[in-house]
């Protein structure tokens, strides 16, 4: 089964995006925002699959009724973000306050000579992760992802500086397993966005918001094979120009060996969405994955 976010067709322009990155890089930040308030309201008006999917998902994470001003934030929110992108990926991330917790984890991850698998969500910014990787030195990361998703948006934004995009490794290719496994073995980092999933057949059930959802168990399942240390990583965005990167321990081999591999794949799904729970009530309008999950 095709799953909704790989057919829905990309709204974004090519040629409005080059506008807003030469805006972005001519005029500067300041000036660059103030257009993501006429943008965001356009999309809130005339995205109304996008818009329904926010007011569901606002509803849970905050507890109450969302409102109008909601969506709007919730939209604003993913708009800041990318037009962030640009600037991080033009060397420019002295314009933000980027604040770590948990990065000190990875002291033992490096000392023991192996990578580590990195798993995150469409919540908040994956882009100020990266950033915060090359300014701190830690190895290179490669992502783990569908390439056919916002091909538009990321043809031009990777085209800002080529030699600080992360190496992609695509999903469903004959040889993606054999290059997650060489770069772990090089001590490389693997990321990987676990809330979507390309087929409504590799899934496993997850509590989430008061309900229940289907999340991919592909991560999950190449922890355990792979036999590799599991973090979480979010970068939320906070509003100005302020983000908070939090980096969690999921799983670690041992525990994996002490549960077997079916009850801790299931237990690490599990708790993924527990943590993704605690952030999207902690920063509601940071998930950006405008599509009906509880279907």
């Amino acid at each position: 089964m095709r799953q909704e976010w790989t057919a829905r067709p990309e709204r974004s322009n090519v040629w409005v995006i080059r506008l807003m990155v030469w805006l972005a890089l001519t005029f500067g930040r300041r000036v660059s925002r103030s257009l993501l308030y006429p943008i965001s309201l356009y999309f809130v008006i005339f995205s109304a699959r996008a818009r329904a999917a926010s007011r569901k998902y606002l509803d849970r994470a905050l507890g109450r009724r969302s409102v109008p001003l909601d969506g709007f934030r919730h939209c604003f929110y993913f708009a800041a973000t990318i037009l962030d992108r640009v600037f991080l990926l033009n060397n420019q991330s002295e314009l933000l306050d980027i604040r770590s917790y948990g990065e000190e984890m990875f002291q033992d991850i490096r000392a023991s000579g192996k990578g580590c698998l990195l798993i995150g969500a469409h919540l908040g910014s994956f882009e100020v992760i990266h950033a915060l990787s090359r300014s701190h030195g830690h190895p290179r990361t490669s992502m783990v992802m569908y390439e056919e998703n916002a091909r538009k948006i990321n043809t031009v934004l990777n085209g800002i500086n080529p030699e600080h995009n992360p190496p992609v490794i695509p999903l469903g290719k004959f040889d993606s397993m054999l290059k997650i496994q060489e770069a772990l073995q090089r001590g490389e980092y693997i990321g990987m966005l676990a809330d979507r999933t390309i087929s409504g057949n590799k899934m496993i059930r997850c509590d989430f918001l008061g309900g229940q959802v289907d999340l991919p168990i592909t991560p999950f399942r190449l922890a355990a094979i792979l036999d590799c240390t599991v973090v979480l990583m979010f970068g939320l965005y906070q509003g100005g120009n302020r983000y908070n990167v939090h980096f969690e321990r999921l799983i670690d081999p041992p525990q994996v060996a002490q549960l077997g591999r079916d009850r801790a794949i299931k237990q690490a799904a599990q708790q993924f969405a527990a943590r993704l729970e605690h952030y999207c009530r902690e920063s509601p309008y940071n998930w950006f994955n405008f599509y009906d999950i509880w279907q």
